[in-house]
């Protein structure tokens, strides 16, 4: 007989890779730190961009399984499997993601910019407004998971909007620095 994803062996061992991957990226963020190279800037902004990179996935993936949720009759294998894969999706991949974009972010900031320029403060503005949306997206997942998601199929798609137009935002204001 074949494990189910949604048993506690698969979660532990999913959790565990995830923990390993996460220890890795530090110790190598760490070791770039204590190593100094010349191009320390260019490492830092490459990793900023992986988490990035990682945040926007699951930003973009959390709204789709809200919108399939709602389908599901509470109770039913089929709501449980998504309350998992809501849980697994934000506490192995979105919060992490969304913390290191942060601290890289702010370091970058910090020692590129010194926290100098509109644009930067307009990015910053809109950062904060997308760690909003994830702050919403992790509400969700709580209610969910009580089988008390009071918002329609309708509202998520509308929702799976806001990411990409932040996105849009964001990009622009880091890349053609317009302000």
């Amino acid at each position: 007989m074949t494990e189910r994803q949604t048993e506690a062996g698969p979660g532990k061992r999913a959790r565990m890779r995830a923990l390993v991957a996460i220890a890795l990226f530090l110790a190598l963020l760490a070791g770039l730190f204590v190593w100094q190279p010349d191009n320390l800037y260019l490492w830092v902004k490459a990793l900023h961009i992986i988490a990035v990179m990682s945040w926007m996935a699951a930003l973009l993936y959390m709204p789709r399984l809200f919108i399939y949720h709602t389908d599901a009759a509470p109770g039913s294998d089929q709501s449980e499997t998504f309350k998992m894969m809501e849980q697994r999706l934000l506490k192995v991949i979105m919060n992490p993601a969304m913390m290191i974009s942060w601290m890289l972010g702010l370091y970058l900031a910090w020692s590129v910019y010194g926290f100098q320029g509109g644009w930067l403060h307009a990015k910053l503005l809109l950062v904060v407004l997308l760690t909003g949306v994830h702050m919403l997206f992790a509400r969700a997942v709580r209610a969910f998971g009580r089988d008390e998601n009071a918002r329609s199929a309708r509202y998520w798609r509308l929702m799976n909007e806001a990411p990409t137009v932040l996105m849009i935002l964001i990009v622009i204001m880091a890349v053609v620095k317009p302000l």
